[in-house]
């Protein structure tokens, strides 16, 4: 190593500086070198980003624990404990990265130090006096470093002079499972074919990423309470959708975000995936009513930091501390920010910690829920959120888009009504709080489409959502598929296909973007869709279906036969196989199929029975079952308008009088 690279980062409580030296000394003398800051210039804006360049690039990093650190929860050295935890636990997992040195009898047990200096053996240097076979340890520390393993960047700043390893890059490259491969190429074949919604092509080693595009990966959960994991969780996602709302920000949507959390991969990688140029990555630790996070931007390409700072807050201040992280990246990233940015970040959030937290655990029970018991559980987390605080107007929201869920998909038909009314009135709410909240206007058209079935005053709605949150792919998503439904196929495919761009490992982009493709008959491509969201996720069983209703309608009936029977136990795909056998004159296997779902679910599924029928060449039988679908104001009828079964019977008067009877808007 050249005499210019920091090698060991000593950290020490200014008490303990005459041990730390001592330590310094034995190092250098046997040709290590050492960072070890002697000055009483602590602090400012110059020394702050110094110190984070030197923990980010040391190859060892020494704490010097003693009582004096014991005893004091603040001291610059915290800062410096707090970084390099950081660092451990994203870029450190393969080697030893930080060997805690004690110069006293404290305790493990008894030293309030990060968690991931207790997972490593202390070493004991009474007074810091520093023996032989110490100092050979830390050599052979330093020998282990994978900085040779690293190779070198075109760019020529991407090396400090002594080549030791880029800032934010692991050693030794790991690749996505190859599904993700496949789910690429695949997908290429849809996102390049001259499509006007394609705003960039899939990213390869040799395309730049836009220049202004960052991703929000998983913070950290440094509370060392695994259930308090929804927490560091939610801060997350509340700190990405603050970032989406900046204009000229392209921001990678939560589900691809998060699909790397656990995973070691290095951020170039990571990036690429993305579509990204830079990464924002972070810590949070909670404890008696404090919050401390530590967030750093990295630019993904050249491993270097672009901006790195601790907060330390009220918990009670998260509202404000998401628009500081947010204003701090775009200033960052050189973003101009337009008009009230903070009024914009904070419209419809809380300042009470109470009500935040039940937010944050009611979310965490709706994104991840497995069945329908989690929607009771998410809309009583929502309920304590809006009775702590009754102005929190993104609760109102979120807990009226989980009621419309629970009223479609889980209620008894005595208590639909209920909570369709409970449903609508939240959402009013919400836009009364807060006109301008893009999740608000989601949630009153989603009660729009899945209860009085009233789709002009849905697709309005969806609209304005859209308007107020372009940036936002749940939103795209979402306001893509009613477009696509009202026969808007270029708005719904560009906003399908922005979805795609923003959260390309999110399933339901990919299946958006296959909806409003089939719906504007493009079919073969729809399919290339579908097959983008199997791989990604080959146990959803409805992509099967979709994708085999779309090889239908493009003619290939072996196509749509295999992919439908790939998940035959499933009702959406027997209807598709209802379709396909009777096409291919296996009428008694269709009729088969037609009886397994009406046993299963009954007159629940009648917009498809009708669907069916009308495949089947039978217009009174598909009529009846719509009339049918209307007395139970079936959901699907909102697909009635574009859904391309029904065009065999599209001319019958009895579907004009139904169609007239929705109020579809032009």
């Amino acid at each position: 190593m050249s005499q210019s690279s920091q090698a060991v980062f000593l950290s020490y409580a200014s008490q303990d500086a005459a041990a730390a030296e001592r330590i310094a000394t034995a190092l250098r003398a046997a040709g290590i070198n050492v960072w070890f800051d002697q000055s009483e210039l602590r602090g400012g804006d110059a020394w702050d980003q110094k110190i984070r360049r030197e923990v980010q690039a040391c190859a060892l990093f020494v704490p010097v624990i003693s009582a004096n650190t014991a005893a004091r929860h603040e001291g610059y050295f915290r800062l410096e404990w707090d970084l390099a935890d950081l660092r451990s636990h994203m870029f450190a997992r393969n080697r030893t990265f930080i060997l805690p040195i004690c110069i006293d009898s404290t305790s493990e047990s008894a030293a309030d130090t990060p968690e991931s200096f207790r997972r490593v053996q202390w070493t004991r240097l009474p007074d810091g006096e520093a023996h032989p076979r110490f100092v050979e340890h830390v050599r052979v520390l330093l020998s282990d470093s994978p900085s040779s393993a690293v190779p070198a960047s075109d760019h020529p700043q991407a090396q400090s002079a002594a080549g030791s390893p880029v800032p934010g890059l692991l050693a030794g490259k790991r690749v996505l499972a190859l599904a993700l491969v496949a789910l690429l190429v695949a997908a290429a074949a849809y996102l390049l074919i001259g499509k006007p919604w394609a705003s960039r092509p899939v990213l390869t080693a040799n395309t730049a990423p836009p220049a202004h595009s960052v991703a929000v990966l998983p913070f950290i959960n440094m509370s060392g309470d695994k259930e308090q994991e929804y927490f560091s969780d939610g801060l997350t996602e509340e700190v990405l959708n603050s970032l989406a709302q900046i204009a000229g920000l392209q921001v990678a949507g939560r589900t691809s975000s998060f699909y790397f959390k656990g995973k070691e991969m290095d951020l170039q990688t990571i990036a690429r995936k993305l579509g990204v140029a830079d990464i924002l990555e972070g810590s949070v630790r909670r404890s008696q009513g404090t919050i401390r996070v530590t967030a750093q931007l990295t630019n993904a390409l050249t491993g270097f930091q672009i901006w790195s700072r601790t907060y330390d807050r009220e918990a009670g201040d998260v509202l404000k501390l998401q628009t500081e992280i947010a204003r701090a990246v775009a200033e960052a990233l050189k973003v101009t920010l337009l008009g009230d940015f903070a009024a914009r970040i904070e419209l419809g959030g809380t300042h009470n910690p109470a009500a935040f937290d039940a937010y944050l655990r009611a979310s965490k029970a709706y994104q991840s829920r497995s069945g329908t018991d989690d929607i009771p559980a998410a809309i009583s987390g929502y309920a304590e959120a809006v009775r702590v605080d009754p102005n929190y107007a993104l609760a109102f929201a979120a807990r009226s888009l989980a009621l419309s869920t629970y009223a479609a998909e889980v209620a008894a038909e005595a208590s639909k009504r209920e909570s369709f009314s409970k449903a609508d009135a939240d959402a009013r709410h919400a836009i009364e709080l807060a006109p301008g909240l893009a999740e608000a206007h989601l949630a009153l058209a989603t009660f729009y489409n899945y209860g009085p079935l009233e789709l002009a005053k849905a697709n309005s709605e969806f609209e304005r959502a859209l308007t107020l949150a372009p940036g936002n792919a749940r939103v795209l998503r979402i306001s893509s598929g009613s477009a696509a439904y009202m026969g808007h196929f270029d708005v719904a495919i560009s906003a399908a296909g922005r979805a795609v761009v923003l959260d390309p490992l999110a399933r339901s982009s990919h299946t958006s973007l296959g909806l409003a493709l089939y719906l504007g008959r493009r079919y073969q491509e729809a399919a290339a869709a579908y097959a983008a969201a199997i791989s990604l996720n080959p146990d959803f069983k409805s992509a099967y279906a979709e994708r085999g209703l779309a090889l239908y309608a493009f003619g290939d009936l072996e196509g749509a036969r295999t992919s439908c029977e790939a998940k035959h136990d499933f009702w959406y795909t027997r209807q598709c196989l209802a379709i396909v056998y009777d096409k291919a004159g296996r009428h008694t296997d269709a009729e088969a199929e037609l009886a397994n779902i009406k046993t299963a679910v009954g007159d629940a599924a009648a917009y498809q029975y009708a669907t069916i029928y009308a495949q089947w060449g039978d217009p009174k039988k598909a009529l009846d079952a719509l009339d049918i679908a209307m007395s139970l104001r079936d959901r699907g009828l909102f697909q009635l308008k574009t859904e391309p079964l029904f065009d065999p019977i599209r001319q019958q008067p009895r579907f004009k009088a139904i169609m007239d009877e929705l109020k579809f808007p032009d």
